[in-house]
């Protein structure tokens, strides 16, 4: 049976494991677009916008709304993306147990 010691040594690797998965995902980017790739995103892990690219032609059209609706879809599905590649990843390496506050 593992001692103490031994059991805090694991939660300690385990936790410098975690850590380092979570700052791996946070550097990466997570693309989405809507409209048919007319609007395109790209966020960080931590779910920071880095950019915005809007194709040109959708200003033809002059509907600012149906611009701004874009805009919110591709930024809500790249940090979908986002969110759930970091759930699946700190899942798997945390054996599917729910930490709280980790993810």
């Amino acid at each position: 049976m593992p001692n103490m010691n031994d059991i805090l040594r694991q939660a300690q690797v385990m936790q410098r494991k975690l850590a380092k998965v979570q700052e791996e995902l946070a550097a990466k980017s997570y693309e989405a677009s809507s409209g048919g790739g007319m609007v395109k995103v790209e966020v960080s892990g931590n779910n920071e916008l880095r950019s915005i690219k809007i194709d040109p032609q959708i200003f033809a059209d002059g509907d600012v709304e149906m611009l701004q609706d874009l805009i919110v879809a591709a930024v809500n599905e790249a940090q979908r993306i986002a969110r759930e590649t970091m759930e699946r990843e700190m899942g798997t390496l945390s054996g599917g147990i729910k930490i709280p506050g980790l993810f």
